[in-house]
């Protein structure tokens, strides 16, 4: 067990020792594996914000026709219907194609950048960006709807509960939990066999005994009710376009298969389309169901938002007897259990795609880095942030969501089927033309829809997306440009230092403010780096101090010069960067190397009494030519505080010491295992799978000082193992020893010159007792 002090020194924070209490111990990086999924697990995981988004889809049409058409919205709400349920043919007929092109990777950014070039794509990138962002929003949202319709008392906390569900699936999701497997396909399948027996029991009772049916004159709280008649009166096209802009969020999700396209078993190509044909039955009859109900019941929306119109639909088609009432709680917990799970799936989604992208240059390399459980922790967090914030602004409202929500959802519908019809007119493969129609029609259909959205809802929130999207676009381009650019430069920059070569002089710089531990440190640095010349420099702001660090500098007999140079304004940085550039001028073909001694203390203690000079200098040497600004940090409590004393301190120093051995050990086992169970033959080894073989050693070539082969064998091959110094086991090692061996197999390129088939790179051996002999 490591003491106190070296568990210092790893360097083992207490946020870090926070975030594992909270987290958990981190994963390894080999512990990555991806999960295919069967097709019924896939249509459970990958459809819940499709199939979720039938619960509101029908409420946010008639939010919109209720106080212009008045009951003739009923009568206006299936035609309105009829149109989106035709739209999600089309749709799901050419994310059919998209599906059969795209089996590795998908989704309409894929589909856009593959075909449309690069910087278009960035608008695909902008849409589902977005709409995952208000996926979560709007999902969570709805979902609360239902809790509240359930339990009205929990009604005026409806933002708290909605902003609560996000901060859970934060901290799940940063935790590492998957959305995959069984446990997450079942409240799909809940919601899915609730709704249709709402859908069947309604449809019976209508046709043999007629559903009750609800006044909205009547209802207090319910939406404004127009009180003319007639399909005429007030139902303007604007007002029939806003309601088919409300009823798009039906469509929501539809392009989740596209986008976890790698997660089906093969045939890739045939089970997602399967899948996705399935989900868009189930979604189209559970929205046609719904509105039909809707129309039966005059079902009416709450100017609240709750209760809901599916909970007024269950509740006048189960009544008001114990069973009813029963059936009616199990719809509200099965509505609100898919809500939450097809939110959820944002935080898988938007992660991934922002780790597409940051992969392409357009987005912030942050963002594609796996955290301490193996997910991305940044766009989670972000994701999350973005998410929260929608809610407290919109107040949890669904209906002020909707207009951000559908406008995102159809601009990657659009550049999904504008991207496949590029696709099929550039490789015209069999049958093309009727492909090209579909995805054609698609892109066109989804394009005007989305201009609709900009329109109709252009006052009740859509000027936001139509602001931010272009601003989004710009700034992902501005992105890619800006690392572009970087790389650019730093070629130049590389070819130019190969032209030029060693620099003919060294010199390195220590700045001194004052004579302590970090600064002795820094030359002690300074005398490993072989400079040419290793001096002080002290940049006088008051003449008393430089002259006691003068004196302070002779007495203790320091072997490097002090440099001492007057900085009548003070501004330091300025003075040390003027210094450098004149002991250029002065020497020919030289590099400067300035080091800059840190005192690292606690992190608000620390810039509380000491100040961010270096920062200032390091910013302003690195700007001149031929010259390095190095920090060097020091450690001032690990090197001088003393020991806790106090027994809590030594409980948690203990503790420190014991999370950081174990994390050290499991990362090691697990990196290096100790070989356990059957060998695998030699020559039944397969191409990149971790394997442990058992043989002895035919010959030792020492390849290098630093390197080796080893050539292992048993009855059924060769095994070469290529060996760096430091690296696998022992160096005692000989001809005819029994080894067992465990590492990565790859296949030897080198194989015609070699009998060993197979090359293990830096693998973990341990001698076996040769129990033959």
């Amino acid at each position: 067990m490591r003491n106190a002090g070296h568990a210092a020194a790893t360097g083992e924070t207490p946020a870090y020792l926070i975030k594992r209490l909270l987290l958990g111990r981190p994963l390894i990086t080999r512990q990555i594996r991806r999960q295919h999924l069967s097709n019924p697990v896939a249509l459970g995981v990958l459809s819940p914000d499709a199939i979720s988004s039938s619960a509101y889809g029908t409420e946010e049409i008639l939010i919109e026709l209720l106080p212009y058409a008045g009951l003739a919205a009923y009568v206006l709400l299936l035609p309105v219907t009829g149109v989106i349920l035709g739209i999600l043919i089309l749709v799901t007929a050419s994310y059919r194609q998209v599906v059969t092109a795209y089996t590795r990777a998908g989704g309409s950014y894929v589909v856009a950048r593959d075909n449309l070039g690069p910087r278009i794509a960035q608008i695909a990138a902008a849409a589902l960006l977005v709409d995952y962002v208000v996926t979560v929003a709007v999902q969570s949202a709805a979902g609360t709807v239902a809790v509240v319709s359930a339990v009205p008392a929990l009604g005026p906390y409806s933002v708290e509960i909605a902003v609560a569900s996000v901060l859970a699936m934060l901290y799940g999701n940063l935790r590492g939990v998957r959305e995959a497997g069984r446990l997450f396909a079942m409240p799909t399948y809940f919601f899915i066999a609730m709704l249709t027996l709402t859908i069947i029991v309604g449809v019976f009772r209508e046709i043999v005994t007629g559903l009750p049916r609800y006044d909205p004159e009547q209802l207090t709280g319910a939406v404004p009710v127009h009180q003319g008649n007639g399909l005429v009166m007030g139902a303007t096209v604007l007002i029939l376009l806003r309601a088919f802009a409300n009823g798009g969020s039906s469509l929501t999700g539809i392009e989740a298969i596209s986008n976890s396209i790698r997660s089906f078993r093969e045939p890739v190509g045939r089970n997602a389309r399967l899948v996705l044909t399935v989900m868009a039955g189930i979604l189209g009859f559970l929205v046609a169901g719904v509105s039909y109900l809707a129309f039966a019941t005059h079902a009416t929306p709450y100017q609240s938002g709750y209760p809901s119109v599916l909970a007024e639909i269950a509740r006048a088609v189960f009544g008001g007897g114990p069973a009813g009432h029963v059936l009616y709680l199990l719809v509200q917990v099965a509505t609100a259990a898919i809500l939450f799970t097809g939110a959820n799936t944002s935080f898988n989604g938007f992660p991934a795609l922002a780790d597409f992208v940051a992969e392409d240059r357009f987005l912030p390399r942050q963002l594609a880095r796996r955290g301490h459980r193996l997910v991305f922790s940044n766009g989670i967090v972000v994701l999350a942030v973005l998410s929260i914030v929608l809610l407290v602004v919109s107040g949890g409202s669904v209906n002020a969501l909707v207009p951000l929500y559908a406008i995102g959802v159809f601009t990657g519908f659009a550049m999904a089927g504008l991207g496949m019809t590029r696709y099929h007119l550039s490789r015209r493969e069999h049958g093309w033309r009727h492909r090209l129609s579909i995805n054609l029609a698609a892109g066109v259909v989804s394009t005007v829809v989305v201009a609709i959205f900009a329109v109709a809802k252009f006052t009740e929130g859509a000027w936001l997306v139509v602001v931010v999207f272009p601003l989004l676009v710009w700034a992902l381009i501005g992105i890619n440009h800006e690392y572009r650019t970087e790389a650019a430069i730093l070629d130049r920059l590389r070819a130019e230092a190969q032209d030029r070569g060693a620099p003919a002089e060294h010199h390195a710089i220590v700045c001194a403010d004052a004579l302590d531990l970090a600064v002795l440190e820094a030359l002690r640095y300074g005398r490993s780096l072989g400079a040419d010349s290793l001096f002080a420099l002290h940049l006088v702001v008051d003449a008393e101090h430089a002259d006691r660090l003068r004196k302070r500098w002779d007495h203790y007999g320091i072997d490097a010069p002090l440099h001492i140079v007057d900085c009548p304004d003070r501004r330091i940085a300025p003075a040390a960067r003027d210094y450098v550039i004149d002991l250029l001028e002065r020497t020919r073909e030289a590099h400067v190397t300035v080091l800059l001694p840190r005192r690292v203390a606690s992190p608000v203690l620390g810039r509380l009494l000491h100040g961010r000079t270096g920062d200032a200098i390091a910013r302003e040497v690195s700007r001149i030519p031929d010259a390095v600004a190095t920090v060097v940090p020091f450690d001032v409590r690990g090197r001088v505080r003393p020991p806790s004393r106090r027994r809590l301190g030594r409980l948690l120093e203990h503790w420190q010491c014991r999370v950081v051995e174990a994390d050290r050990q499991r990362i090691e086992s697990y990196e290096h295992p100790a070989p356990s169970g059957a060998a695998v033959q030699i020559g039944r080894l397969t191409n990149g799978v971790r394997t442990v073989v058992q043989g002895r050693v035919e010959e030792i070539d020492e390849e290098s000082p630093d390197a080796r082969a080893i050539s292992v064998g048993d009855d059924s091959g060769t095994l070469l193992l290529r060996v760096t110094e430091g690296k696998g086991g022992r160096r005692d090692l000989e001809v005819g020893q029994l080894l067992r061996v465990t590492g990565v197999a790859q296949r030897n390129e080198d194989a015609p010159e070699s009998d060993a088939a197979f090359v293990m790179v830096d693998p973990t051996w341990w001698a076996v007792e040769d129990r033959s002999e």
